[in-house]
């Protein structure tokens, strides 16, 4: 039986990802240290057999015999992320380090999610893979940024010196069910205010832009990555090329939940990225892979989440 490990299994990413690989019948190892994962998440996760939940800080080695390595620990939310900076850069640095070590141990197959924001606050769009990015390094946001940008320098500096089977994925904005209550990222604050017909904040004028991918989509996305040949390394950008503008999203979610919410807009955060849309056609041509879920359908699929378990 193939043994995987997925770090921040538990998470909202994590979480899907190791269902979806538990269908495999493989062995999962989820490991997470539950800072920023929805609690219900752990309930899903226990209910099945061949997951086994294990409470563990990546920054802290660990010994197992795995096939696989799928490496997403570390908070992706600005406010999480940005609560603990210092914890934020050892997760993607040290963490990184300690599972890069534990794949040459087991000559395993390596994932690394990445991030769009390995780009900044682009001055190119939109994103192509070799476009080296605008990144703050002292900024609020680089402890996130610039510590997805060594957690990729040691994944291409081990497949280089140790020749290790590597596969570092860019992720975009992504979204859907078992984001957690406190996600602070913006479908999910908008959804949850739409549903309490609070005010929903935009920060700046609204017309910043963001590219939506369901994350369905994208863990078929990661699987299909994974099963290409050793030569396809990445990066890669994962996401949707759909661009949005904030302030339409926040109508969007108004029109879909049938809420009396009013759009509220707050100063803009230091370094938040102006637009924000992926090229994916590395990807396309590689993986095979596009995005198949409209935006109205991704959001309401996660409106019906968030009904269930604030209501």
């Amino acid at each position: 039986m193939k043994s995987i490990l997925v770090t921040g299994g538990a998470g909202f990413i994590g979480s899907h990802l190791s269902l979806a690989l538990a269908e495999t019948k493989a062995k999962i190892y989820c490991v997470d240290n539950f800072f920023s994962c929805a609690e219900k998440n752990k309930e899903y996760l226990s209910k099945v057999n061949n997951i086994e939940i294990i409470n563990h800080d990546i920054c802290n080695p660990i010994d197992l015999k795995v096939d696989e390595i799928y490496n997403l620990a570390c908070p992706a939310s600005p406010i999480h992320y940005q609560k603990d900076p210092v914890k934020t850069v050892q997760t993607n640095v040290v963490g990184t380090f300690n599972m890069l070590e534990l794949a040459k141990k087991n000559s395993a197959k390596i994932f690394q999610a990445s991030t769009s924001e390995v780009y900044g606050s682009p001055t190119v769009h939109p994103q192509t893979e070799d476009y080296w990015g605008n990144v703050n390094p002292v900024g609020v946001r680089s402890c996130y940024d610039e510590g997805k940008r060594c957690a990729e320098t040691l994944f291409f500096d081990y497949h280089r010196q140790f020749n290790l089977e590597i596969k570092v994925m860019r992720i975009f904005n992504t979204y859907g069910p078992y984001m957690s209550l406190n996600d602070g990222r913006v479908v999910s604050n908008f959804i949850i205010q739409a549903l309490k017909n609070e005010n929903i904040t935009i920060n700046g004028d609204g017309t910043q832009t963001r590219s939506f991918c369901y994350v369905d989509d994208l863990v078929s996305g990661i699987i299909k990555f994974m099963d290409t040949n050793n030569k396809v390394t990445g990066p890669l950008n994962f996401g949707n090329p759909h661009e949005v503008m904030i302030k339409d999203l926040a109508e969007f979610i108004i029109m879909l939940t049938g809420s009396k919410s009013k759009v509220q807009f707050q100063p803009m955060p230091q370094d938040d990225p102006e637009r924000r849309k992926p090229d994916i056609s590395k990807t396309k041509n590689l993986v095979n892979w596009t995005p198949t879920t409209e935006l109205k359908d991704g959001l309401l699929k996660t409106i019906d989440y968030f009904s269930s378990i604030i209501s």
